[in-house]
C-alpha cells in the first residue's frame, strides 16, 4: 500500500495531478491516449444487425405517422390561401413538437408491450448461476466531490455486506476517487482512517489535489494508475446503491460477451424526503421503466452510458475514451462535460458494444428540490449542447451514437420551442393575423395530444396493475391513481416553470456564461418564500406579460394552465421542497413505493460513530431512504 501525500502524477491528458492523501494498492498502469477525433480509429467488432435496423425504422414511422396526420389537419385549418411566413413558421414548431412527443409515446408503448406480453425478457439481464464463477477482477469507483461522507460510506457499508453474500466476492475490490476540496478532503482523510477497519475487506481512498477534468478526468487518473490489474470497473456516484448480486450478475455478463464493452443499468430514485422528491421517486418507478425498455428495445449494442451505475470493460475504455480538452471558450470549449454519452459513441466508434439493462436493485438518489433540479440541469445543458459541433467533428461514428447525441441536444430546444410556439399564437392573435381558434388544434387533435402526452402514464398503471407484488408495491390501486393524478396536476404546474427555466439558460450557455460542476445538494428542508420569489422573477413577469397578451387576443382560456404555473412557481418550489410534507404524504400513502432490496430485506448498513469528543451516533443514511 501506499499511503499520505505523493509526487505529482500523469493521468491520460499528460497533466500533472497530485495527490493530498491516499491509501490504494500498487500501481498497475495503463495507457489511456487522448483520441484524435479528426482520424478514423481501427475499427474493431460491428456487427450489422438488420432486426435493429428494422426495430428502428419502425419505430421512426410510428412517430411520424400522427405527425403526418397532425400537419394534415393543421394545413386544413390555416394557409388555404398560401401559407405566410408566420404562419410557416407556426407549423414548423408545431409539426416538430408534435413528433418529439409521438416519439415518447411510441418509445413507451413498445416497452409497455415488452414487459407485459414478452414479460421483460429481452430487457433484464438472466440470473446468475453458481456454476459459472467469475474469472476477472472487477473494480469498484465511487468518485466523489464535497459529499457528505458518512452518507457515502454508509451506502458503500450496504453495497459491501451485499457483496459479502455473493460467489466470487473476492474478485470485487472498493475504491473511494475524492476531488473534494482542502476543508472536506481534511474530513474524509479523518474519518475514513478511522472507519477503513469497520469494514470485512479493504476499502482503498484517493484525494487528487488538482481537480482537473472534473469527473472524467478522476476516472482516467485511476485508469492510468491502476487500471493495467483489473478487468472491468463498475463506475458509482455518490449517491449510487446497487445490490453485490447485480454486481456479480454484470460481471458475468461482460465476461461472456467479449464484444461488449459497457453495459448500463437503469436506476431508479431512492432516499426522498422531501414532496419535491418523493413525487419524483414515484414518477421514476411508476413511469419510467416502460420508457426504459423501449429504449433498450430499440438501441440494442448502441446503448447510452449515463456515467454510473454500469460496469465497464477496462483496456476498452482506456483505449476509446482519453477526452482532450476541446479548443476555444465555453461552452463549446474546454473540458467536455457530459463524458458519459460521449464516451458511448467513442466506444461503439471502435467496434465495442454498448448495452442496457433494467434492474431492480440499482438506485440513485433525485434532487430534492426545483431549485437543485434547475442547477443539474443547467449543468447538462451546456454538457449536450457542447456534443453539437462534435457530431461533425468526430470521424468514424455510429449513425445511431450521432442520433443520440443530437437528441441529447436537442431536448433543451423543445423549451425555447414551445415558447415560441405560445407567442407566436398569441402574437398573431393579438395582432390581427388570425383569431386564436382558427390556429389552435381541432378537438380531435387535441385529443390525439393528450393521448399522446398522458398516454405513457395511463400504460404504466395498466403495467403495474398487472403484477399483484408491484401493485402492492405502488400502494395498491386507489394510492396509486390518486399519485397519478397529483402527478399529472404538479406536472402540469412545473411543465411552464421547466420551459421558460430551460430557455434561460440556454440563451445564458450560449452567450458564454457557463455553469460550475461542484458537488451537488443532495439534502434541503424548505425555502424561504422570498428567496423563491426573486429565484423565479422571470417566471412571474412571464406569466403577467403572457396574460396581458392573452386578454388582447381573447385566448386567455387556453394559456391558463401556462400561467397558472408561471405565478406558482415560487409557492411550488418552496412548498415542494419541505420535508414535512414529505413526510405528510408517506403517512397518507401518497406517492407510495416499493421499499428498497436492503430495507425490504430488514437488512441494516454498518452503524458508524462521529470521532469526536460527544461520540454520538448517527446513521450512515438519511432517514429516509426507501
Amino acid at each position: 500500500m501506499s499511503q499520505g501525500h505523493t509526487p505529482a502524477g500523469q493521468a491520460g491528458t499528460g497533466k500533472p495531478l497530485a495527490r493530498a492523501f491516499e491509501h490504494v494498492p500498487a500501481e498497475r498502469p495503463l495507457a489511456m491516449p487522448e483520441q484524435d477525433f479528426d482520424a478514423l480509429p481501427p475499427i474493431g467488432h460491428r456487427r450489422l444487425s438488420i432486426d435493429l435496423w428494422a426495430r428502428r425504422l419502425l419505430v421512426v414511422l410510428l412517430a411520424l405517422i400522427p405527425a403526418a396526420l397532425a400537419a394534415h389537419e393543421m394545413r386544413r385549418s390555416i394557409g388555404l390561401d398560401g401559407i405566410s411566413p408566420i404562419e410557416g413558421v407556426y407549423l414548423a414548431l408545431f409539426i416538430s413538437l408534435f413528433a418529439w412527443i409521438a416519439f415518447g409515446f411510441v418509445t413507451a408503448t413498445i416497452g409497455f408491450l415488452l414487459l407485459t406480453v414478452g414479460k421483460g425478457r429481452s430487457v433484464t439481464p438472466r440470473p446468475l448461476h453458481p456454476s459459472e464463477p467469475l474469472r476477472g477482477t472487477t473494480a469498484i469507483l465511487l468518485p466523489v466531490c464535497n459529499e457528505d461522507f458518512m452518507g457515502v460510506l454508509g451506502r458503500l457499508s450496504i453495497m459491501e455486506r451485499s457483496l459479502a453474500q455473493v460467489m466470487g466476492r473476492e474478485r470485487f475490490e472498493f475504491f473511494i476517487l475524492s476531488d473534494s476540496n482542502a476543508d472536506n478532503g481534511e474530513t474524509e482523510r479523518r474519518l475514513y482512517q478511522d472507519l477503513r477497519t469497520s469494514f470485512s475487506r479493504p476499502i482503498h481512498y484517493r484525494r487528487r489535489a488538482l481537480n482537473i477534468g472534473r469527473k472524467p478526468g478522476n476516472i482516467a487518473e485511476w485508469v492510468t494508475r491502476f487500471g493495467g490489474g483489473y478487468d472491468h470497473m463498475i463506475v458509482l456516484d455518490a449517491d449510487s446503491i446497487m445490490s453485490g448480486q447485480t454486481m456479480a450478475r454484470l460481471a458475468a455478463d461482460i465476461e461472456r460477451h467479449p464484444h461488449v464493452g459497457l453495459i448500463q443499468t437503469v436506476p431508479t430514485v431512492m432516499g426522498a424526503a422531501t414532496l419535491f422528491a418523493r413525487w419524483q421517486q414515484f414518477a421514476s418507478r411508476l413511469f419510467g421503466p416502460i420508457s426504459a425498455a423501449g429504449m433498450i428495445w430499440w438501441a440494442g449494442s448502441e446503448g447510452m452510458f449515463w456515467g454510473h451505475n454500469a460496469i465497464v470493460r477496462v483496456r476498452a475504455f482506456a483505449a476509446s475514451c482519453g477526452l482532450p480538452e476541446l479548443p476555444g471558450r465555453a461552452p463549446f470549449g474546454g473540458h467536455i462535460m457530459s463524458h458519459d454519452m460521449l464516451e458511448a459513441a467513442l466506444l461503439r466508434r471502435r467496434g465495442w458494444d454498448v448495452h442496457m439493462v433494467t434492474a431492480d436493485d440499482s438506485f440513485e438518489e433525485f434532487p430534492p428540490s426545483m431549485p437543485d433540479l434547475f442547477t443539474r440541469d443547467r449543468r447538462w445543458c451546456q454538457g449536450n449542447i457542447q456534443h453539437v459541433p462534435l457530431l461533425f467533428r468526430i470521424a468514424g461514428l455510429h449513425p445511431v451514437s450521432r442520433f443520440q447525441l443530437l437528441v441529447g441536444a436537442s431536448a433543451y430546444c423543445t423549451s425555447p420551442m414551445w415558447l415560441a410556439l405560445i407567442l407566436v399564437v398569441l402574437g398573431g392573435a393579438a395582432s390581427g393575423l388570425w383569431p386564436a381558434a382558427a390556429v389552435l388544434p381541432s378537438g380531435a387533435l387535441l385529443g390525439i395530444t393528450a393521448l399522446l402526452l398522458f398516454g405513457p402514464k395511463i400504460l404504466s398503471i395498466l403495467w403495474a396493475m398487472a403484477e399483484p407484488a408491484r401493485r402492492i408495491g405502488f400502494g395498491g390501486a386507489a394510492r396509486m391513481t390518486r399519485g397519478v393524478l397529483a402527478d399529472i396536476l404538479l406536472s402540469i404546474l412545473m411543465a411552464p416553470v421547466a420551459m421558460l427555466t430551460q430557455t434561460i439558460n440556454l440563451f445564458g450557455i450560449l452567450m458564454g456564461r457557463k455553469s460550475s460542476w461542484n458537488g451537488q445538494t443532495r439534502d434541503r428542508d424548505g425555502m424561504a418564500i422570498g428567496s423563491a420569489i426573486w429565484l423565479f422573477k422571470w417566471h412571474l413577469l412571464l406569466g403577467a406579460g403572457l396574460t396581458l397578451l392573452a386578454v388582447r387576443a381573447g385566448a386567455l382560456g387556453w394559456t391558463l394552465p401556462v400561467v397558472s404555473g408561471l405565478f406558482a412557481a415560487p409557492a411550488l418550489a418552496a412548498l415542494t421542497a419541505r420535508k414535512d410534507l414529505g413526510r405528510w404524504a408517506e403517512r397518507r400513502g401518497l406517492f407510495q413505493v416499493a421499499l428498497p432490496w436492503w430495507r425490504a430485506q430488514n437488512y441494516r448498513p454498518l452503524r458508524f460513530r462521529w470521532p469526536t469528543t460527544d461520540d454520538r451516533p448517527v446513521g450512515p443514511i438519511a432517514a429516509n431512504d426507501g
